[in-house]
C-alpha cells in the first residue's frame, strides 16, 4: 500500500531545538543545584518533561518544569530554526495529496510558537499535542488520534521522528515508521528499534511515497 499520510515528530525531527533544549535543562539544574553531563541531558531529550522531572525530584517536579518553560519560551527565537530540506520536502507532500500531521510530546503553546517561526505553521492538516491526550508517546494513541482526525488508515501512514518514542508510537499504533539519520542520538540509537525505513535526507520521503 502506498503512503497517503506522514505525520511527524516536531523537535529534532523538523526543527532543530537541541541547543535550545540543552540550555533549557542547564538553566533549570543550575537553578535547582543539580549537575548533570550534557550526555545525560541529551538523554532527557524525548521523553515528556514530567515523566524526566518526577525521576530527578519528585517533590520538585512542578516548579522545575516552570522553570524550564519559562526559559524554553522566551528563547525560541533565539536558537530554533528548520532542518535542512525540510519546508521544501513538506510543500512538495502537499502538492501531491499527501496528508501531513504533527504528532508531538510538548505542549501547545511552545509548538505554535516553533511552528511558526520556522514557517511550518501553514502547512500542517492536524497538529496533535501533549495537551490533546491522555497518554503520550510511546503510548499509540496520540498517532491514533491524527490518523482519525485525518480519516487515514493505519496501512498507508507512516510516522517520523528522531526519538524511539516515535518509533515505538508508530509501530504500537500499526503504522510505518521512518527515522531520522540526524537524530541527536545518533542514527544507530534509532535502528535499534527497527524502524520501517531510516531517512539520510528529508526529501527520501518523496521517493517512499512515490511523489
Amino acid at each position: 500500500m502506498s503512503i497517503h499520510t506522514v505525520l511527524f515528530d516536531l523537535d529534532g525531527t523538523l526543527i532543530d531545538t537541541n541547543e535550545l533544549i540543552i540550555a533549557s535543562f542547564e538553566h533549570t539544574f543550575k537553578h535547582y543545584n543539580f549537575a548533570f553531563t550534557t550526555k545525560e541531558i541529551m538523554g532527557f531529550n524525548g521523553p515528556p518533561l514530567t515523566e524526566t522531572f518526577q525521576k530527578i525530584d519528585p517533590a520538585r517536579a512542578e516548579v522545575m518544569i516552570k522553570t524550564y518553560r519559562d526559559h524554553n519560551l522566551s528563547n525560541h527565537e533565539q536558537y530554533v530554526k528548520v532542518f535542512p530540506n525540510v519546508l521544501e520536502t513538506i510543500e512538495e507532500l502537499k502538492n501531491n495529496n499527501i496528508q501531513v500531521g504533527i504528532v508531538t510530546t510538548k505542549m501547545k503553546d511552545t509548538v505554535q510558537l516553533g511552528l511558526s517561526i520556522t514557517g511550518l505553521d501553514k502547512f500542517f492538516d492536524t497538529v496533535i499535542t501533549l495537551d490533546d491526550v491522555v497518554h503520550p508517546k510511546p503510548h499509540p494513541e496520540p498517532v491514533i488520534k491524527a490518523m482519525k482526525e485525518l480519516d487515514s488508515q493505519a496501512n498507508t501512514t507512516l510516522m517520523v521522528g528522531d526519538n524511539y518514542h516515535d518509533i515505538e508510537a508508530g509501530k504500537n499504533a500499526g503504522v510505518k515508521t521512518a527515522g531520522v539519520a540526524w537524530a541527536h542520538k545518533g542514527k544507530d540509537h534509532l535502528l535499534e528499534h527497527n524502524p520501517t525505513y531510516m531517512l539520510e535526507d528529508m526529501r527520501d520521503l518523496l521517493k517512499i511515497t512515490g511523489v
